[in-house]
């Protein structure tokens, strides 16, 4: 006599682990997202973006994920979380190396681990978060706004916080502003305010951290007529996180301004934020680039980056043009020599 239904079900699920598939299947992409802790539209973002898929594909509609498919992918998660961007983590998850990105003139060959922020947890799910952040911002809900983007930097650190919640909630309350005319622009206000005000109170690494190489400040600034300064506010809330020395100019600095800046701090980098294309003064970001200072013989010049979509098109030779937050982070902390810190000798002008 056959075996029953129930009997081969069991015998089926012996060597299973809840929600994989059989031990010799893999696991299936839902099980492996709750157990890294992240959404499986991330792992088939990694799979499209780095090739961080499964290994053996079968015909069917459902990937299996071997053993060996999930040791790659928590090495990946481990990096991501330690602040190392998201393709440099997966070239180190598959044990491959290769060459520093288009247009990264001037950044040490080996990318710098950025330090995470202390006691920095992995965002389990960033949707969520990000509903619920809204959803106070529509009612208005000052306090709630502030406590709840306060505990995720806090918590998950600026990169992890603004890429994942911030952002994704500024965007929301934007498209709702946008369909509903202008009966959301307060909402917009308020949110964009008390991201601003928790950005400027993120608080620097614990402890006294790596030696520094003494390299110049980073300035941070808006090119002239540009007032949308909150991406860059989010970078100097990072760089601070990472114990960089910075000086941030803020919105709208006049050229004149500027120069002088970068002659009297003698920068590693100076960061030019352009949201809109009418607003990208390429002669400008020339100009800061060919700065010098220091004694006849002994001259430096800082890396320009060109953060905001306003310089979408054509490339300025030896700037860096840097994709997001991650991106621009780890070529500055690269840029200052890896170290995170003051300098020792607590200086931070230009050489002579």
């Amino acid at each position: 006599m056959g075996e029953s239904r129930s009997e081969r079900r069991r015998r089926s699920e012996q060597g299973r682990e809840p929600g994989t598939g059989s031990a010799g299947a893999g696991v299936t992409t839902g099980a492996l997202a709750r157990r890294l802790g992240v959404s499986p539209t991330t792992l088939r973002s990694w799979d499209r973006r780095y090739g961080m898929g499964p290994a053996v594909r079968s015909g069917g509609r459902h990937r299996r994920w071997t053993p060996q498919d999930v040791a790659m992918l928590e090495e990946m998660c481990r990096l991501t979380s330690a602040g190392v961007p998201p393709a440099e983590a997966a070239r180190a998850a598959r044990g491959l190396s290769g060459p520093p990105a288009p247009g990264a003139g001037g950044v040490a060959d080996e990318p710098a681990l950025l330090v995470p922020a202390a006691g920095a947890e992995p965002l389990g799910d960033p949707r969520q978060e990000c509903k619920g952040l809204a959803r106070a911002a529509v009612r208005l809900d000052a306090p709630s706004v502030d406590d709840q983007l306060t505990s995720l930097v806090e918590r998950h650190g600026v990169v992890v916080g603004w890429e994942e919640v911030m952002v994704p909630a500024l965007h929301a309350v934007g498209r709702k502003w946008e369909s509903a005319g202008d009966r959301y622009v307060e909402v917009e206000h308020l949110l964009s305010w008390h991201i601003s005000r928790v950005l400027h109170r993120a608080p620097g690494p614990v402890g006294p951290g790596a030696p520094a190489t003494g390299a110049g400040p980073i300035v941070l600034a808006c090119v002239p007529g540009e007032q949308h300064c909150l991406p860059l506010e989010a970078l100097h809330a990072a760089l601070v996180e990472q114990g960089l020395p910075t000086r941030m100019f803020g919105p709208a600095v006049p050229p004149e301004a500027l120069t002088a800046a970068v002659r009297r701090l003698g920068p590693v980098a100076v960061v030019l934020w352009s949201q809109t294309r009418s607003t990208a003064d390429r002669p400008l970001a020339r100009h800061v680039a060919a700065t010098t200072w220091g004694v006849k013989g002994a001259r430096a010049r800082p890396t320009v980056l060109l953060g905001g979509p306003g310089w979408a098109g054509r490339t300025e030779p030896d700037m860096l043009r840097p994709a997001g937050l991650r991106e621009a982070l780890s070529s500055l902390v690269n840029l200052s020599g890896g170290r995170t810190g003051p300098p020792a000798d607590g200086s931070t002008g230009p050489p002579g």
